[in-house]
């Protein structure tokens, strides 16, 4: 398996500390949130009226898109590789046009 990059090793790690599932992640995601201060925006014990971590991520993501999850979901893990797919074609014409111009 190749190695992830830092950017979303950052939200993996996070899904697994706050207990997220991945539709949370890509939600806190597009909405621009920190990974490392998803801690302070969660309920705990002597905060009551706070609402749980992924309800607030639902709250905030509804009232920005105007619906209640992503059309598409994908996991951190499956991220890289739909990148890797689109970007492939991109490379493959830039080194082609490369190779116009210096031949």
């Amino acid at each position: 398996m190749t190695r992830l990059p830092d950017r979303l090793q950052v939200w993996i790690d996070a899904r697994t500390r706050h207990h997220l599932s991945d539709a949370h992640v890509q939600m806190a995601r597009e909405l621009g949130l920190n990974p490392k201060k998803l801690g302070k925006l969660g309920s705990h014990r002597q905060e009551p009226w706070k609402a749980s971590l992924p309800e607030f991520i639902e709250g905030l993501y509804m009232k920005r898109f105007g619906k209640r999850r992503p059309d598409v979901v994908l996991s951190m893990e499956a991220r890289p590789r739909m990148d890797e797919g689109r970007k492939a074609p991109k490379r493959e014409l830039r080194r082609r046009r490369a190779g116009d111009v210096q031949g």
